[in-house]
């Protein structure tokens, strides 16, 4: 997707926040666990409609976990969870009522800081080929492949998702170094991926403080007119809840940070707020710098 305008503001954490908001998050459904209850699709819909309200640009699906892999313990189905939770973003779009861009979420098949939990490439090649077509059934605008943490699921999913025909987004989570979780480098990443024709690439689920270094990375192989987008987190994971929310970077501190991202796609990630989204809203969108 060509970015229409100088920049695109995508909304901030989903499962989080939800957290924050009283709905289960534990392991292994987290975010996935709001999709089973009416009054878990009624605090969804509110969270999509509160970063709408802030401002956001692209509200992403709350599919992060809606895979077969993730549901199998509680036996629920994918597919049903998928389209509940694109109907939801849809319906608060709706509801707020202007143009939004709904990207569908999916990331890793297993945990998304343990590359080497990352599946072959068959069974990598079939659970995303499955998941990319509930995204697309339910409609969304553009997949959203994210908080990978190697190259080679990450291009079997991004070969899925651009054949569909829809742009695709595909970003990474660091280490301290700047290099992928698996080692490998973001400018092999977009040496493999930009080839196939994804839309932009970018980096997610680090400290705010620690993107700046691999984004110019990413900036230097990929040119100044490709998209790259970046997303940081404020907290840290937890191996029951999945995440605990911390204060650590408040809106002003987030807005600081990412004024240092040589980026034309910005958001938030686990932790944050819709206050983050309204601060990125005030003081970097509209900046024009």
């Amino acid at each position: 997707m060509i970015v229409n305008s100088k920049r695109l503001l995508l909304d901030g954490a989903t499962g989080t926040e939800l957290n924050r908001r009283g709905v289960d998050t534990g392991l292994p459904l987290w975010s996935a666990n709001a999709l089973t209850t009416d009054a878990g699709l009624s605090v969804l819909r509110q969270v999509h409609l509160d970063y709408l309200n802030a401002g956001a640009d692209v509200i992403t699906t709350n599919t992060f976990r809606t895979n077969r892999r993730a549901l199998a313990a509680k036996n629920f189905s994918a597919l049903e969870l998928t389209l509940r939770a694109v109907a939801t973003a849809k319906e608060a779009v709706a509801e707020f009522g202007r143009s939004t861009i709904v990207a569908g979420s999916l990331s890793t098949l297993e945990d998304c800081y343990r590359p080497e939990l990352v599946p072959p490439a068959d069974a990598c090649l079939d659970e995303h080929s499955e998941r990319i077509e509930h995204l697309v059934e339910g409609g969304v605008d553009v997949l959203l492949i994210e908080t990978m943490n190697c190259i080679r699921e990450a291009e079997v999913a991004a070969r899925i998702a651009v054949a569909t025909g829809l742009p695709t987004w595909v970003s990474f989570v660091c280490d301290v170094n700047g290099r992928i979780l698996s080692g490998e480098s973001l400018t092999y990443a977009a040496e493999i991926l930009m080839p196939l024709g994804v839309s932009a690439l970018g980096v997610n689920c680090m400290p705010a403080h620690t993107l700046a270094q691999p984004l110019r990375e990413l900036r230097a192989v990929c040119g100044e007119e490709f998209p790259v987008m970046a997303y940081g987190n404020i907290g840290h994971v937890d191996e029951e809840q999945g995440w605990v929310n911390t204060d650590t970077t408040d809106p002003n501190g987030y807005l600081q940070n990412a004024r240092t991202w040589p980026a034309q796609i910005i958001g938030a990630c686990c932790g944050s707020t819709p206050e983050h989204i309204r601060k990125l809203k005030q003081g970097w969108k509209n900046s024009g710098a």
